[in-house]
């Protein structure tokens, strides 16, 4: 039990069942965060992880039998959405198995878990912003290990142990999935505008999606989690604990939002204006925050048009989200250069966007 998070989610709760207005736009948000976010989340994650543990995977080795492609498969795993990808190349260059390029390659592809929210809910923007950084991270990666060599590569200090295939599933896991399931069908309708209370009535979307984020926020209260699961867990309980972890995040971004403009009566754009020009640089250094709560904040200003695409962009490349965690544990310097490193293509794109395509995806 975590008595902090116990706290917090008792606190989201009772905000959930408040009378009045309160208790509609928390319940609101909370839904939506629900099948807008946290089905898809749980839908990519037990695929990634139950693809995995089937098939008893090995990426550190054949990393390392790759040497010349390195670069562009860390950056293809960095930009898969949410930040297993990008551990796995982490824990890869501290094994010794890939060199610094490609951790710079991932690290600066990632978009983090704030990938799952854009693609949920600004898919266009996503088929622009998640290509365009798996190139920029790329082009990175090829760029330090040629300018760099051999200085930066980190020597073996073990192996990662291939997962269990088989393990103990907890009654709490199968629970959020079988919620889960018939959530991420009416997150699929609500996403190719089905009206679902036509098909389902109202009162059962909102009970299952009150129901699930109930469930996550246990889990999350419950559970050690601070970046990514176990290995050896079973793919429900990594599914359950890292969507729960991500949703309370989800959660949190929607109602700091949500509350300032609907009972503070902040006009966030307009606030925004005035620091405009200066704003890429605010998105790229909230990016180098460890973790992904920051920048699911900023993607989430981006999709109620708050701030320009320039600013999600350059946030998409600086920020590392939860993979910078395990990096900063097993490597302090290598994560403070692979960070600093990815600020400069960051402020590239960036200001590529603010200066000569204002407007793009707005």
């Amino acid at each position: 039990m975590q008595p902090k998070r116990l706290l917090i989610a008792t606190a989201l709760m009772l905000a959930a069942l408040a009378p009045g207005h309160l208790g509609v736009v928390t319940r609101g948000l909370m839904v939506d965060a629900y099948f807008g976010v946290s089905v898809f989340v749980a839908a990519t994650l037990l695929l990634f992880y139950g693809s995995e543990r089937l098939f008893r995977f090995d990426i550190g080795e054949a990393l390392k039998a790759t040497r010349r492609a390195q670069a562009p498969i860390a950056a293809l795993m960095g930009a898969t959405p949410g930040c297993g990808g990008a551990v796995v190349v982490v824990a890869a260059y501290s094994s010794g198995n890939v060199r610094f390029g490609a951790v710079v390659a991932a690290l600066t592809a990632t978009m983090g878990d704030a990938a799952f929210l854009l693609i949920a809910t600004r898919p266009d923007a996503a088929v622009v912003v998640l290509p365009l950084s798996l190139v920029v991270g790329v082009i990175s990666g090829w760029m330090i290990d040629w300018l760099r060599g051999d200085e930066l590569n980190a020597t073996p200090n073990g192996h990662c142990e291939a997962p269990y295939l088989f393990g103990k599933l907890r009654p709490r896991d199968v629970i959020y999935l079988l919620l889960a399931v018939p959530g991420l069908v009416i997150g699929v309708a609500d996403l190719i505008n089905i009206d679902t209370n036509a098909l389902f009535g109202e009162a059962f979307p909102l009970v299952l999606g009150l129901a699930g984020t109930a469930v996550g926020l246990a889990i999350w209260a419950t559970s050690p989690l601070q970046a990514m699961t176990n290995a050896k867990d079973t793919p429900t309980t990594r599914m359950a604990e890292e969507t729960s972890f991500i949703g309370v995040w989800v959660i949190g971004a929607f109602m700091a939002y949500e509350y300032a403009v609907e009972f503070a009566g902040l006009d966030l754009e307009v606030m925004f204006q005035t620091v405009m020009p200066i704003m890429p640089l605010i998105g790229i250094l909230i990016g180098f925050v460890p973790g992904c709560g920051p920048q699911i904040l900023v993607t989430t200003l981006y999709i109620n048009g708050v701030v320009p695409f320039s600013v999600l962009m350059g946030n998409a490349i600086s920020n590392d989200g939860d993979a910078l965690f395990p990096a900063i544990a097993l490597n302090p310097r290598a994560a403070v250069l692979a960070t600093v490193y990815s600020a400069i293509p960051a402020l590239i794109v960036a200001y590529g966007f603010y200066f000569l395509a204002p407007g793009f995806m707005s």
